[in-house]
């Protein structure tokens, strides 16, 4: 193998391994014509552009630059040419020290199939009756999809959940001499052994936390669209549980190989930008239009499959590009969030008995006949529900504290609401004026500082106002990622190497919990009052700060302010200096046993 060229070195850090698999390519190294990698393709299927030849050479000695390249599709237009990257690319992952390669392939397959007739091979559970895409393979190549995931199966008897198996079976067989050579590269993806590295999820824990991962993107970054699947769907996460299938099911070829390009070359947080570009463009071109059906989840499928009449491939992948999603470490954070709760409600495996584990119909966890609030409606309530992160979706609204019934007392308060994580604030004015905020962190942290009034809480938190009208202030740094200074421009080691990255700090060594998701601590922040979310003491409550609060409640919980604040750059939530007519403080009460 190649060795990298010394102008790629200083990308050699934890970082880096995230972010890419590193080598040289020269033009000397792809002697091959296209003919060799014609065996399993139907050319006259095959769009006419994608089988032009040009005489490309592929020289790169910069990452930044190779990086470039593969989201400008420079070897897209080449068979035989990102057939060799490919191959490069893959032989270059790191993986377990047996690794099933062409030679047991060609040693099993005959053991394994025999005589039968390819079509008859049954698939193995892992697939899941997962759309098998032909993506214009001829007869064998349909045919080998079948042989090489059944020997898959064979060599990797830990898979118990790969739906995406199939298509990306199916898509570098466009770019194999031979089946042993397809089972070779897909061997490798599948025993990567690179702790920073996150390929193809092969678990239905790895699965449905992906799923849920998401839904919480699609949640920040996609209002628009999530607002509208709220609205439409009687089942959310069954409609982001598809994401996986838009990209290896229903793209058509051509986007799906400009999708592995970036893959490859940048890792898994690809995929759920193009996922969530997708969504964008569905929910642009579908705006004010009736669904085609009533089920979205089949409109968005079909919306995929014909992508080609809304968007090309270049200009998907400038939309998904476009989105400034949070690092991959925080990404990689907020999986393992979501992964530890499935593990808390014990749901690691597959089981048609069991209900979804993710968000569901609001209506499952916010019920007319059990909810009752003398702030918001059932409606308004699973509104707010709808806004909550996936792993508290399933759970059911527990009332705490409400000043009607323990009455208007900072100390009963805090006693009533410690020891829950997280909490939901809600504010009703004598004005009739509704507002509130979600709250990710326990009260109890408060005390920490002793007397000493301190700010705490995670990215996650967020304001809100209900009445007289709808409107959600998420932390600014969501939205304006650009505010958090990198480690560049101060010149300095950036904290997500510093302390996210270490494996010691995603686990708090003193009880084995997760680092949490977008704590302030890995970020390089400008100042203190871009991170100042929640506080309290004996004389006050505070809800964001900087330049203002966006909620500021006295002892009493009888008066109130609120104003712009820099944390999460919102607007005043109602009258700037309010009274309180109720306060309710709820909880999060979970519905499934463990």
């Amino acid at each position: 193998m190649p060795s990298c060229p010394e102008s790629w070195r200083k990308y050699e850090s934890p970082t880096a391994q995230i972010r890419s698999l590193l080598f040289c390519l020269s033009a000397k190294t792809f002697p091959a014509t296209m003919d060799e990698y014609t065996r399993f393709v139907d050319w006259d299927k095959m769009d006419a552009t994608i089988q032009t030849q040009d005489p490309k050479e592929l020289i790169c000695s910069d990452f930044q630059e190779f990086k470039q390249l593969a989201r400008q599709g420079y070897w897209a237009k080449n068979h035989s040419l990102r057939a060799k990257v490919y191959q490069k690319l893959i032989g270059n992952i790191s993986c377990r020290t047996v690794t099933p390669d062409a030679n047991v392939y060609r040693d099993i397959v005959v053991k394994i199939v025999g005589k039968r007739n390819t079509g008859t091979l049954p698939w193995p559970e892992f697939v899941d009756n997962s759309l098998v895409p032909n993506y214009c393979l001829n007869a064998e190549g349909i045919g080998a999809v079948r042989k090489i995931i059944c020997c898959i199966a064979n060599q990797f008897p830990d898979i118990s959940f790969c739906p995406a198996l199939p298509s990306v079976v199916a898509l570098l067989l466009h770019y194999s001499r031979d089946e042993a050579e397809c089972f070779e590269m897909v061997s490798r993806i599948l025993a990567c052994n690179d702790p920073s590295r996150r390929l193809i999820d092969q678990t239905f824990l790895a699965f449905e936390s992906s799923c849920m991962t998401f839904g919480d993107l699609v949640n920040k970054y996609c209002q628009a669209a999530h607002k509208l699947m709220v609205a439409v769907s009687e089942d959310v996460l069954e409609v982001y549980s598809d994401w996986q299938r838009w990209l290896f099911g229903e793209l058509p070829l051509m986007y799906v190989t400009r999708v592995f390009d970036v893959f490859l070359v940048e890792g898994y947080k690809v995929l759920y930008r193009v996922a969530l570009a997708l969504l964008k463009v569905f929910h642009k071109v579908r705006a004010g239009q009736p669904m085609e059906s009533d089920n979205v989840q089949q409109d968005i499928r079909a919306f995929v499959r014909d992508i080609a009449k809304s968007v090309s491939p270049e200009k998907l992948l400038e939309k998904a590009f476009a989105i400034r999603l949070f690092s991959r470490k925080e990404i990689q954070l907020l999986h393992m969030a979501n992964e530890k709760a499935l593990q808390q409600k014990g749901i690691t495996v597959k089981q048609k008995s069991i209900v979804s584990p993710g968000r569901q119909n609001v209506h499952l966890a916010v019920h007319a006949e059990n909810f009752k609030s003398e702030i918001v409606s059932v409606k308004e309530m699973r509104d707010i529900w709808s806004w909550i992160p996936e792993r508290f979706a399933l759970c059911q609204p527990l009332l705490l504290f409400t000043t009607l019934e323990h009455g208007c007392s900072l100390s009963r308060f805090y006693s009533h609401s410690e020891g829950h994580e997280p909490t939901l604030l809600l504010i009703k004015t004598t004005a009739r004026e509704v507002c509130g905020a979600y709250l990710s962190t326990d009260w109890s942290e408060r005390r920490r500082r002793g007397t000493q009034l301190s700010f705490f809480g995670t990215g996650e938190c967020f304001v809100f106002r209900l009445q007289p009208e709808v409107e959600r202030y998420e932390w600014v740094i969501i939205k304006h990622p650009e505010l958090a200074v990198t480690a560049s421009e101060q010149g300095t080691k950036s904290p997500q190497v510093s302390s996210v990255l270490s494996s010691s700090s995603i686990h708090s060594d003193a009880s084995d919990r997760l680092s949490p998701f977008l704590a302030t601590r890995h970020f390089n922040l400008p100042s203190k009052t871009a991170s100042m979310f929640m506080a309290g003491s004996n004389e006050c409550v505070i809800i964001g700060g900087g330049d203002g609060q966006a909620l500021y409640l006295d002892a009493d919980l009888n008066h109130g302010r609120t104003s712009h604040c820099n944390t999460f750059n919102n607007q005043p939530l109602c009258s700037e200096s309010f009274q309180i007519s109720s306060l309710e403080v709820w909880g999060f009460k979970d519905t499934m046993s463990v």
